[in-house]
């Protein structure tokens, strides 16, 4: 018979199925061996890194329900663990899983920096803000150790170039220094995830991201050092944290916030399966009522991907929480969106400092 699989410690995911693109499926199975109490949890799960050998950095969309047209992404897979996060299926892809595998097997861009300099010197780039953390969260884990978004931020530094960045990672502090020159000329604005203050929630929820109140402590930080912030409260799940999006916007604004976003939880492909099981292992007594509003909010599927509603839902739930949003931002003070500030006009490639030798240097491009 199928096992049920039992949470990790410091993950998200209880499972490792493989992805839609597999010839073969990993199934977890119950042989009869197991003795009650013999294994009291699964072993710890290491990650392990690897070189992103890709030869582009900016990725491009055209999509008419996003904000911006291109986007950079340090790091494929997320060692935060977020249970609910869009992204997971895209490990699939790889030959890998959207569970377990996506947060502990990571790639990482080791040429990220000389990469983003080359696009940028290019004489037919025309400049738009940049969008980082938009699929997989720049400030991770293994950021603190690697560093590879530090020097991603000061390539745009140098170019003069407009960065948005959204994080759950209160390692940005680290980066205040860079940002906040950037800020002045108005070429940088973040906006910090805050998806609960229940500091047990998220523990189970985004086991390896910053607590709650250090992403409140980061908002007042970034804030303090003239940086635009703003609070993402996102995803906002049905029967869960909902309740909180009133309190959450409140928090975040008497940290400083200007400005505020969310969305409702999204489900695509495997992502189904791994957030279903989740809830069962976690909240089993939720779990019925959380999927039916989820379900409700998308045409009776757990998933529209229909542009323009795949990030928010319809239906009477859905509306209700868009009112419960704008009414919150509107007492509190909050913007709808703070990116609008960042100036383009300002690029420039520093043609005559050291950027553009380093880029050749790393990539041995010629012509550069």
């Amino acid at each position: 018979m199928p096992a049920s699989p039992s949470p990790r410690k410091g993950r998200g995911a209880a499972s490792n199925a493989s992805g839609r693109f597999e010839s073969e499926a990993r199934v977890a199975f119950d042989d009869g061996w197991g003795m009650p109490g013999a294994e009291p949890e699964p072993m710890p799960l290491v990650t392990r890194l690897q070189v992103d050998a890709t030869r582009t950095i900016i990725a491009r969309n055209n999509s008419p329900d996003i904000g911006f047209d291109r986007s950079i992404n340090p790091y494929r897979g997320c060692e935060h663990g977020c249970i609910y996060c869009f992204a997971r299926p895209s490990h699939a892809y790889l030959g890998l899983s959207p569970g377990l595998d996506f947060e502990s097997r990571l790639f990482y861009k080791p040429q990220a920096a000389a990469l983003l300099a080359a696009e940028l010197s290019k004489k037919t780039y025309v400049c738009r803000p940049i969008a980082i953390g938009t699929n997989t969260d720049p400030y991770q884990p293994t950021e603190r150790k690697l560093g590879i978004m530090r020097q991603i931020l000061e390539v745009l530094r140098d170019f003069r170039h407009p960065v948005t960045i959204v994080t759950k990672g209160a390692l940005i502090q680290r980066d205040i220094d860079i940002l906040a020159d950037m800020a002045e000329r108005r070429l940088a604005c973040v906006t910090v995830s805050l998806t609960t203050l229940d500091r047990s929630l998220a523990r189970v929820m985004e086991p390896r991201a910053a607590t709650p109140a250090r992403r409140l402590e980061t908002i007042a930080a970034l804030v303090k050092a003239g940086i635009p912030t703003g609070v993402l409260s996102a995803p906002m799940i049905p029967a869960l944290n909902d309740a909180e999006m009133e309190d959450i916007l409140a928090a975040a604004r008497e940290a400083g916030a200007g400005a505020a976003g969310y969305t409702m939880l999204r489900l695509p492909l495997e992502l189904k399966v791994l957030f279903r099981e989740w809830l069962e292992t976690h909240f089993p007594h939720k779990a019925s009522h959380v999927l039916s509003l989820v379900a409700q909010s998308h045409g009776g599927k757990l998933y529209d991907s229909a542009w323009g509603k795949r990030a928010v839902g319809y239906g009477p739930y859905a509306d209700l929480l868009a009112m419960r949003f704008d009414r919150a931002c509107r007492r509190l003070g909050l913007d709808r969106r703070h990116n609008e500030v960042l100036d383009t006009g300002l690029f420039c490639p520093p043609r005559a400092v050291g950027t553009l030798d380093n880029a050749r240097q790393q990539l041995a491009l010629p012509g550069l």
